[in-house]
């Protein structure tokens, strides 16, 4: 099994009401379950976000907390419903109606990889994706609520920065004739999960580094942005994908000549959304 269920990293002092987060960048996989695939360790880890870890590590130097996965999303996915439970995969699990994530794979115990790719050759037991989610997926969401509601108490409201990164090809069907490839896409399930000033921060912090950025489309959000993103009652959430052919070969699954450069673009990038709120603070206590 996976050593551990996260990695949680403070800043010195607690300074933003921003949480950072990647909770698809776990990358320890062991023999244990490695065995009871039909995948090679390379294509295991197609799914992976990987390095956006590396990407946003630098968080805590700039007061805000940094919440990474340890175990990868083939083996369970945080960003999933724990009630996601995949008839085809797990033993015992009623069809209770379409959800189009379960059925092609995705669950929360995923069945494949990424372009389709079956993990397993059969089923897994009940208690086996019981044991994922008791290990794995509930310390996760339970160490996230806890930030969201220290952020809430020593702020007044709470930002969740949900960290992904997408296949290059995920925005060939948005792109419209001549105009600018996203390599940034925010998803706010459409204004529903954070304050409309929020995202325009955010998307502001990107812009003004020279990245074009896209909303909501191809990805809105997924679990996490939709059960943490509570505008109403000052927690907010947002997704953030970025285009991985950026900063790495996506064939190789390694960091690319760009990756150190654009690790220091971003730097800055994370410094101003962990600012976010600081402006309206300071007007308060004037």
């Amino acid at each position: 099994m996976p050593k551990v269920a996260y990695h949680l990293y403070h800043p010195e002092t607690l300074t933003s009401r921003v949480i950072f987060a990647s909770p698809h960048s776990g990358r320890d996989y062991p023999w244990s379950f490695l065995r009871h695939t039909q995948l090679d360790e390379h294509a295991i880890r197609s799914s992976e976000d990987a390095y956006v870890d590396r990407l946003f590590e630098c968080a805590p130097q700039f007061g805000a907390p940094f919440l990474k996965a340890g175990a990868p999303r083939a083996f369970v996915d945080l960003n999933r419903s724990p009630d996601e439970l995949d008839p085809a995969l797990i033993e015992g699990v009623r069809r209770t109606g379409h959800n189009p994530r379960v059925a092609s794979g995705l669950g929360v115990v995923p069945r494949v990889v990424a372009n389709g790719r079956a993990i397993y050759r059969g089923k897994l037991t009940m208690a086996e994706a019981d044991r994922r989610l008791s290990g794995y997926w509930r310390p996760y969401h339970r160490q996230l609520q806890k930030l969201l509601d220290r952020a809430i108490a020593d702020f007044g409201e709470a930002v969740l920065v949900d960290c992904h990164s997408m296949p290059h090809e995920a925005v060939d069907g948005i792109v419209r004739a001549g105009a600018p490839r996203p390599d940034i896409v925010i998803g706010d399930r459409f204004g529903a999960s954070a304050a409309g000033w929020i995202v325009d921060r955010v998307e502001a912090a990107f812009v003004d580094a020279g990245l074009v950025v896209a909303r909501n489309a191809p990805f809105a959000g997924a679990y996490i942005t939709q059960a943490y993103g509570r505008p109403s009652r000052n927690q907010h959430a947002l997704q953030i994908e970025i285009d991985r052919a950026i900063y790495m070969n996506e064939a190789e699954i390694r960091p690319n000549e760009n990756f150190h450069a654009f690790r220091r673009l971003l730097r800055g990038i994370i410094a101003e959304i962990a600012a976010t709120g600081h402006d309206r603070q300071r007007l308060a206590a004037e």
